[in-house]
């Protein structure tokens, strides 16, 4: 279930009890119910509901009381209750199906979609998709796990903590927790009736060289108002932050809903309603010290109709994602974006499309250093609440959406993805959950992705047949080593008796492999991981040389135009395995020998060979190898492959056979 800091939805969420006779003993309950004091309601309505059996009113507002501070155990034992009167609202039977779902109860969540489909079929749409959704969390289960979650608690407080983004040497995150600003000014904020907690504010937790975590602290004063504050993003420099703001306008409609996801409490009368918003502030250093200028709004904030929230930079920093319930939009709340232009104005904000948005909620974008996109969903197929999502793409084209699986994601709400290196220079992300909640608060994990693809590599040795020519067989026991790009920690394995091993990998990511084995030369590659291909399984091939001296190893497809010795762009591309070879075996030097076939004279291959080999040799110098590891020498047509010598009538293809480059380590 989404609790209150999670939702940028309309009204229609807020509990609507059919009022079936008063209570006195409920009244005081009624009140904080009204009040959107759901913390104190609950106390009171339970109180009231110990000596004796609830009323619809007191049985549905309880419930709802539950589902809005995301208690999800409590409020499907109570909307159970309340789906058994006779003239409860079908929306208790919807809401019923969220707790269910949101509990792990997969079978039963889908009954209760059902029920309601039918009951109203205006929404069976939705229902079914919700229906369908929960036979897909079933299937998500028997997946392997995808990640290992680790519950930070250094940085977590018991109250709500979420939303994390990198900051200079640590992250920003929003919390309730209060306490001092960063001044040492008390924070006078009071207490938010919805969750009976103080309001949101921005923390920066840094994290030590070896990954441990110093104390939470708070923000900037100028970034921190005394209302709620985040989550926020910030710029590759460090130097700009976007950030949600709640700001409370006076109705000029009196008889609309008060928004029940607003972040700031709302007052005694009905003449007000909260809308998120957007600022943004630039940093300065001063004498060593940062501070933030005032924030500025952004230009499409319209607090009087919608509202703006959840930055999030794609990682050029040109385009800016946002969440919006603007009307006009694919479901309750949806995923925008605005471009940067020349004058340093943001654009238009557009729709990010159908294949992200859905008729439900999108929320909380983020990107990692590879440029995949993330958000949250309750609509994508998932486990239930929010789940995380990853798309590669821009603007409004999107590969489809994939779920992170368990255990990312959860039947509860997971959401807020960030990503930065750990000390080892690997990967880390951090996301929050409610998961290990009892009071529906959240906490930030973090995680290592395990693989949700396989890299096949192939180990083969190159064999020289009696015909002179060559072909390949399986090579087992090679040591591979795979290592993410930019990463000093590699996982080491071993080829099988067939050349084969199957890593688990992360799509979206490039792999540096490297193979070695005793008596060849050593292999590597640089793989990368497609994101947008139907299959799991990227296939890598290595191809492994004797390290004999003296012996000729023929590069192939090297090809030269007709009387020629310029590299070619198809020849270039051989030259640059030979370069790697050499880079990955730095202690060898080579000889670099050109063939040519017989259909011109002896003295004419001769030089045209030398020149050919030569043409090789500047090539590879200029990719870096030094000039003392290579020599070169044209042999001409004296080393024939075949039969094909003067006066043989041969084919093309055996002619071919002949104008060869080849290799020897000396």
């Amino acid at each position: 279930m989404i609790n209150k800091y999670k939702s940028l939805s309309l009204a229609l969420l807020l509990a609507g009890g059919l009022v079936v006779g008063g209570c006195n003993s409920t009244r005081k309950a009624d009140l904080h119910y009204e009040n959107f004091d759901y913390t104190l309601a609950i106390e009171e309505y339970k109180e009231a509901f110990a000596s004796k059996d609830p009323n619809l009113q007191g049985a549905q507002r309880l419930a709802d009381s539950y589902r809005l501070t995301g208690r999800t155990k409590e409020a499907e034992e109570w909307y159970a209750k309340v789906v058994a009167m006779p003239e409860a609202d079908p929306i208790n039977i919807y809401y019923f199906a969220e707790a269910l779902r949101s509990n792990g109860k997969y079978f039963e969540a889908k009954t209760q979609y059902q029920n309601y489909a039918m009951k109203v079929p205006a929404q069976a749409a939705m229902a079914n998709a919700k229906a369908q959704a929960s036979d897909a969390a079933l299937k998500l289960l028997e997946e392997p796990a995808s990640a290992v979650v680790v519950n930070e608690t250094a940085i977590n407080s018991g109250n709500a903590d979420f939303s994390p983004t990198v900051y200079e040497n640590g992250i920003i995150f929003a919390s309730d927790r209060g306490g001092p600003k960063s001044n040492d000014k008390d924070v006078d904020a009071g207490t938010y009736g919805w969750t009976g907690r103080p309001y949101l504010q921005m923390f920066y937790a840094e994290r030590n060289q070896d990954s441990t975590w110093q104390l939470p602290t708070m923000a900037s004063e100028s970034l921190n108002s005394l209302y709620h504050d985040g989550p926020a993003v910030l710029d590759s420099s460090n130097s700009t932050i976007y950030f949600t703001r709640t700001h409370m306008v006076e109705m000029k409609n009196k008889n609309v809903n008060v928004d029940p996801t607003s972040w700031v409490k709302k007052p005694m009368t009905n003449d007000y309603v909260n809308r998120l918003e957007i600022f943004s502030a630039t940093r300065s250093d001063s004498g060593g010290t940062a501070t933030w200028s005032a924030p500025k709004a952004f230009p499409y904030n319209k607090v009087s109709e919608y509202s703006v929230g959840h930055p999030a930079l794609s990682p050029d920093g040109k385009t800016l994602y946002f969440v919006s319930d603007k009307p006009g939009g694919q479901g309750e709340t949806d995923i925008y974006y605005t471009e940067l232009q020349p004058d340093g104005n943001w654009g238009q904000p557009v729709n990010a499309g159908n294949v992200i948005n859905t008729v439900g909620k999108e929320m909380f974008p983020s990107f990692d250093r590879a440029g995949n996109f993330y958000f949250a969903s309750d609509t994508h197929p998932g486990f239930g609440g929010l789940d995380v999502f990853r798309s590669k793409g821009s603007r409004t084209s999107w590969t489809k959406p994939e779920n992170l699986k368990a255990p990312v994601n959860s039947p509860k709400d997971d959401f807020g993805m960030a990503f930065m290196q750990n000390a080892k220079n690997e990967p880390v992300g951090y996301l929050s959950s409610n998961r290990d909640s009892n009071n529906g608060t959240d906490d930030i994990y973090s995680f290592k992705l395990l693989s949700n693809a396989v890299l096949l590599v192939t180990t083969l040795e190159r064999v020289a047949l009696p015909s002179k020519r060559t072909t390949t067989q399986p090579l087992p026991d090679v040591r591979l080593r795979l290592a993410i790009k930019g990463s000093t920690d590699s996982t080491e394995a071993f080829s099988d008796p067939n050349g084969e091993y199957k890593y688990g990998v992360m799509k979206g990511n490039t792999y540096e492999l490297v193979g070695d084995k005793f008596g060849f030369l050593k292999q590597s590659a640089t793989v990368s991981i497609d994101t947008t291909s139907l299959s799991d399984t990227t296939r890598v091939t290595l191809i492994f040389d004797k390290s004999k001296a003296n012996v000729a190893i023929a590069l192939e497809n090297i090809y030269y135009d007709l009387d020629k010795w310029n590299i070619r762009p198809d020849a270039a591309l051989e030259l640059d395995k030979l370069v790697r070879i050499l880079q990955d075996n730095p202690s060898i030097k080579i000889e670099l020998g050109s063939h040519t076939d017989a259909r011109e004279g002896l003295g004419y291959n001769q030089l045209l060979s030398e020149r050919r080999a030569q043409s090789a040799v500047e090539y590879l110098v200029s990719k870096g190898i030094p000039r003392n590891r290579l020599s070169w020498k044209g042999y001409g047509e004296t080393r024939l492959r075949n039969g094909c010598a003067d006066g043989v009538e041969c084919t093309e293809e055996q002619h071919q056979m002949n104008r060869r480059t080849e290799f020897k380590i000396k």
